[in-house]
């Protein structure tokens, strides 16, 4: 009498590669009824396939031979399985996503810091990288000053306004009084 085997991990997707998902199971008939309830389908329209290369899983003992995490596609009634599109690993080319890549990290080295420092980074075809950082701790210095200035043109504004209106008010309180006689 032989012993009944182990459940092992399996990892089984959908033909269309959309929905993935891992499963234990001791036995072939085991993984298909985890896999139709768990993807909503009818278990006796359902074919085991490796999704590899699309060998169907029929018997028991191929079953037993595969390794554990063997990738599984299931196929319910008229799905074929089809090759993915992904090139093999040794074979890719590394994905470029543009030209330059621009970014910009603003931190404090002090909570109590207004502005703290800008770390600015570009990034050329993914390969040459180029960083400045700039250290902003006088920044609360340089706020008050710019504070300080804009302070002192509000109060030259209003007295130019002032003398101004008080000029206006003169000239034309000058014409009225001419033209009263």
């Amino acid at each position: 009498m032989l012993p009944h085997p182990q459940p092992r991990p399996y990892k089984v997707c959908t033909q269309n590669r959309r929905r993935r998902k891992g499963f234990t199971a001791a036995s072939r008939g085991d993984l298909v009824e985890q896999v139709a309830s768990s993807f909503l389908m009818t278990c006796q329209l359902l074919t085991l396939v490796l999704e590899d290369d699309g060998t169907v899983v029929d018997s028991e003992a191929f079953f037993q031979s595969l390794p554990t995490n063997t990738p599984f596609m299931i196929l319910e009634k008229g799905e074929v399985w089809t090759p993915s599109k992904q090139v093999l690993p040794s074979f890719r080319q590394p994905r470029r996503s543009g030209i330059a890549k621009l970014t910009f990290d603003l931190y404090k080295l002090n909570p109590k810091d207004f502005l703290g420092c800008l770390n600015v980074k570009a990034t050329l075809y993914e390969i040459y990288t180029l960083s400045y950082e700039i250290k902003c701790t006088r920044a609360t210095y340089f706020l008050k000053s710019l504070l300080r200035c804009f302070m002192y043109m509000v109060k030259l504004t209003g007295q130019v306004l002032l003398c101004g209106s008080s000029y206006v008010l003169r000239y034309t309180g000058e014409e009225e009084c001419c033209s009263d006689r």
